[in-house]
């Protein structure tokens, strides 16, 4: 059995296949007709495929980055069958999401920074960012880590109340100071109650507003700030939470908040309800950023590490 295989058991695979369902259909389809009625890869094939990649919201900057790779390889091979572009499509995707050099993670453990391991997670409303919020408190317990969930978007109706469901759901443990508190002050005494009552993780929610930049910025930069102060070495991750469904509009949120704020990893939710789901390669290779997460069903336990490897097999798998 292979390193891959041993460690992405046949549940998750499974999983992963049927969340990314929408995603193989369209992208295939797509891909077929570029190479229907052809033999050899040549200009008018990579037009076809130029125009299903940027269909299937790969996005136009990685697809012309694509489309240069493959472009290299049939200069560099002279011939190339259309029986081959599935491979090598695969191949060059690959290579560029392993571009990021982020290495392969295979379960949700933490992070060996000592005790608590601080996340923010940030994301404009709708997005799936309460529920990211649930799901991943509920890998952490299963794992045996002890959580606290800081409820830091205190401006949102219900907000509040959601993540303290989501808690009890869960069976962690909550913090919060109630709707129209400061978020900063949220932050520094969730991660007080993550030192004081020894937890192993603390997650502190944040408002999904896009105002305006200078807002957001003195606003997350505020969190952080009180983050540190209660813990030196916090937030550890911050943690940007994107749709899958809304394509192209999921990079503009990545673009807009990595200038505002130090985004570390990202996590794609949706995947599972959306022919999109080639904004994850588009994503990763812009803006450099490891997806960590991704969610690929409503259950709550359908929440994944986000692996290249098994993403890129299960887009090419054939049905």
């Amino acid at each position: 059995m292979s390193f891959f295989k041993r460690f992405f058991n046949r549940e998750k695979e499974a999983d992963l296949d049927k969340g990314l369902e929408k995603t193989k259909e369209g992208f295939f389809s797509k891909i077929s007709r570029a190479v229907v009625g052809k033999t050899k890869v040549d200009e008018a094939v990579l037009d076809e495929l130029e125009n299903g990649l940027i269909a299937s919201d790969v996005g136009l900057d990685t697809t012309v980055k694509i489309i240069k790779r493959i472009e290299d390889r049939v200069a560099r091979d002279k011939y190339l069958n259309t029986n081959e572009l599935d491979f090598i499509l695969r191949d060059e995707i690959v290579q560029m999401l392993a571009e990021n050099n982020v290495e392969e993670s295979f379960d949700f453990d933490i992070p060996d920074v000592g005790k608590p391991y601080v996340m923010l997670v940030v994301g404009v409303n709708g997005v799936g960012k309460t529920t990211t919020i649930g799901k991943l408190a509920y890998q952490f317990k299963k794992k045996g880590y002890s959580v606290v969930i800081g409820a830091g978007d205190t401006f949102r109706a219900a907000a509040v109340d959601q993540l303290q469901i989501w808690a009890e759901r869960v069976g962690c443990a909550f913090f919060s100071k109630g709707m129209k508190a400061d978020p900063a002050a949220v932050a520094f005494e969730a991660v007080q109650y993550g030192v004081k009552n020894k937890c192993d993780v603390v997650i502190i929610d944040t408002a999904g507003r896009l105002h305006n930049k200078v807002g957001l910025m003195n606003e997350l930069g505020k969190i952080r700030r009180s983050a540190n102060k209660s813990l030196f070495t916090a937030p550890h991750d911050v943690l940007l939470v994107l749709d899958a469904s809304t394509g192209q509009n999921a990079i503009e949120q990545c673009k807009q908040f990595t200038e505002v704020t130090d985004v570390s990893c990202l996590a794609l939710t949706k995947l599972d309800g959306t022919a999109k789901g080639g904004v994850a390669i588009g994503i990763s290779d812009q803006f450099k950023i490891p997806i960590k997460y991704i969610g690929v069903g409503e259950a709550i336990d359908k929440l994944q590490i986000f692996n290249k490897t098994a993403f890129v097999e299960s887009l090419f798998k054939k049905r």
